[in-house]
């Protein structure tokens, strides 16, 4: 049996789409929220043949609920025409009930011009477990190494099996399926190079070098990852500063095991040339998840000149901008910092932040370097951004 975590994302009050990931807890989450509620689970093969056999089945077992009645349907992409129904039930009875709509991928409801309720529905993000929903003194190196799916955190010991059946089992094979990939080959060493190259500048015409398939097919690849959730682009910065800045978006998977297992380095010990670019994608993943809980809104991106001077990530919001950069180092050095300084001097954002591997609490001209732990119980505090 799994462990259970406390989940620190708050039930919204009224319907709602809950977008993750597989295997981040959704429906482990909406149990627990709405343990009473009228459950439509669509990864059933029976639950979802029957409905699909009989689709008036749904509205007939939905109007016989008491007012105020929770109804939850899980995996929704899996029959996207039941949102036909949803969108019904509430314009002809407002809010006699209150719908949970979970699903791990947006691709397949695009694809088929589903009916996303025009804004009858608000829209919830899930993601892997953070620092503080842990809640354990783990190493640093076991997060970098092995990642934060639940799974893997609730069985430890198990953690290679579990993110190498969760690669070969779900992206292999169902993302493949959501790309209508012909040859599973050429799938198969794009997801490696993907991973090879997670925390980079996403170059479209080397990776299809790569991988020895057209460019376009390539963006369908990363654009399928980011469309189920397995990955996502970090735009550039362009705050008119009196700089060119880069202009490409950077790619990350959404977890670090993730990350290790597609390139193949799962049971090889951590290497310095990639804590930097795993630590990258956890402070990421921690931004990412703390917005999506605070409902914070803005946006991540992150900036760079041709020079080199880099910060991994500003958000904004409004004339709000904060900088955050990462190192994967014991010792904070001042040069770390200097492109912070830089946008610091010019006024172009209102904080910067250093995480890094080190032990102290440090402060470095206007900048306050945390350690990783540190930084991660900060923001969810909320004094990280805003």
């Amino acid at each position: 049996m799994l462990a259970m975590f406390a989940r620190s994302m708050p039930l919204p009050d009224r319907s709602f789409f809950l977008f993750g990931p597989r295997g981040t807890g959704k429906t482990t989450w909406l149990r627990e929220h709405l343990s009473e509620a009228r459950w439509f689970d669509l990864l059933r093969n029976a639950e979802l043949l029957a409905l699909m056999r009989k689709p008036e089945h749904f509205r007939q077992a939905v109007s016989a609920l008491p007012r105020g009645s929770w109804v939850v349907v899980d995996e929704v992409q899996r029959l996207p025409s039941l949102l036909n129904e949803v969108h019904a039930l509430i314009a002809e009875r407002g809010n006699r009930y209150r719908f949970a709509l979970s699903g791990s991928s947006a691709r397949k409801l695009k694809r088929l011009d589903a009916n996303l309720l025009a804004g009858r529905a608000i829209n919830r993000s899930f993601f892997p477990l953070t620092w503080v929903e842990i809640d354990r003194d783990l190493p640093i190196d076991e997060l970098l190494a092995h990642g934060c799916l639940p799974q893997v955190r609730s069985e430890p010991a198990h953690a290679v099996d579990v993110l190498d059946a969760y690669a070969a089992n779900y992206i292999r094979e169902e993302i493949q399926q959501e790309a209508l990939v012909k040859n599973l080959d050429a799938f198969s060493r794009f997801l490696e190079v993907a991973a090879l190259m997670n925390a980079q500048v996403a170059n479209i015409a080397g990776i299809a070098r790569d991988c020895g398939v057209a460019r376009p097919t390539v963006q369908r690849y990363f654009d399928t990852l980011v469309d189920t959730l397995i990955g996502t682009f970090v735009p550039a910065w362009r705050p008119r500063a009196k700089v060119k800045e880069a202009s490409h978006p950077k790619f990350y998977l959404f977890d670090t095991g993730v990350v290790r297992s597609l390139s193949q380095r799962l049971r090889d010990p951590l290497e310095a040339a990639e804590r930097g670019h795993l630590l990258e994608t956890l402070v990421l993943h921690e931004l990412r998840a703390h917005i999506a809980i605070a409902n914070l809104g803005g946006k991540l991106t992150y900036w760079r000149t041709p020079s080199g001077s880099e910060v991994d990530f500003i958000w904004s919001r409004g004339r709000t901008a904060v900088g955050i950069e990462v190192k994967a180092a014991t010792t904070w050095r001042s040069e770390h910092g200097r492109a912070l300084h830089d946008l610091l001097a010019a006024k172009v954002i209102a904080r910067g932040w250093g995480v890094y591997l080190g032990r102290e609490v440090l402060r470095d001209g206007g900048i306050d370097v945390l350690p990783f732990a540190e930084f991660a119980r900060r923001l969810a505090a909320g004094k990280i951004l805003g």
